[in-house]
């Protein structure tokens, strides 16, 4: 054998051998990044993401729609704070997709430098967003009724009472509501003065007028006195001149709220015929008298 063919057989090997260490070097490599890949989330992961995206959804809305029904929408406040918490939800979801988008755009080691920025920025708009909502949670407790709005007639007054130093038995009501309706709007207002004598309390009736279908009604509750007109009592929103009635404003803290003493020939008559809407009576039977002074005096105490 020469000595060329020696050399070719030693560099051959040599470079066959340099060949399979790569190949192995190559395997190792790509089985360190399979290695390093992040697990894939599971279905327990995406639905507290999930959960937690419907809470932060809708505790904006919430916020939103009490800022809305207290400023009003063409508020200058209010459109300020839909701008932040709108702003603040939407650069949370932009978060969310951005790491795909770096992922098209950029190599893997810009795009997983940029998934540690997305994660960052993520948690300091999540900490933002709580932050604003605490504030305006901390706002909507706040919120006290106002008693100097310009009201409409209908609950302009409130009931007072004084008893007699004398007779305890005697309470004298101020602002006692007896309207004379003749639409569910116009009506002949007067406010009068009654004393009541507890002695003479014959009966209690409660009455349920049903105003927007047979699961919502209001309750009133009227006393009976021996050979006097009976007295019924009422909580009223107390709505402003201008102002209607929303079923939902009132869970946002919209309205304040009225206690009205008035005849029955005015606010029972105001709903069953001025209004049309369906009222049942029910009379309350087997009730002692103690019971119902009990009652009719805790009723004024209810104020406002």
């Amino acid at each position: 054998m020469s000595l060329r063919s020696v050399f070719y057989r030693l560099l051959s090997s040599r470079s066959r051998s340099q060949l399979a260490d790569s190949h192995s070097v190559s395997r190792d490599l790509d089985n360190i990044s399979a290695d390093n890949k992040p697990p894939r989330p599971t279905w327990r992961h995406r639905l507290v993401i999930f959960l937690i995206a419907i809470t932060i959804l809708l505790s904006a809305i919430w916020l939103l729609l009490a800022i809305w029904y207290q400023y009003g929408i063409s508020s200058v406040l209010t459109w300020l704070a839909t701008l932040i918490i709108v702003g603040i939800l939407a650069a949370l979801l932009s978060m969310r997709y951005w790491h795909t988008v770096t992922k098209i755009l950029l190599s893997d080691s810009l795009s997983n430098k940029k998934s540690i920025h997305k994660n960052t920025a993520t948690r300091y708009l999540i900490g933002l967003y709580g932050a604003t909502w605490l504030i305006g949670l901390g706002w909507f407790f706040s919120i006290e009724p106002q008693q100097d709005r310009d009201w409409m007639a209908e609950v302009d007054q409130q009931v007072a009472y004084e008893r007699d130093a004398t007779n305890p038995d005697l309470i004298t009501l101020t602002n006692v509501r007896n309207f004379d309706w003749r639409t569910d709007e116009d009506a002949t207002e007067h406010w009068e003065t009654r004393t009541i004598d507890l002695s003479k309390l014959s009966g209690v009736d409660v009455t349920n007028s049903y105003w927007m279908g047979p699961l919502i009604a209001h309750t009133l509750v009227s006393f009976r006195f021996e050979d006097d007109r009976p007295l019924a009592f009422s909580f009223e929103i107390r709505k402003e001149n201008g102002e209607s009635f929303s079923a939902l404003a009132g869970f946002f803290r919209r309205y304040e709220l009225s206690l009205i003493a008035a005849e029955e020939r005015d606010i029972i008559y105001t709903r069953s015929n001025a209004r049309g809407e369906q009222v049942y009576l029910f009379p309350i039977s087997n009730l002692q008298q103690h019971e119902g002074e009990i009652v009719v005096c805790i009723l004024p105490n209810g104020n406002g």
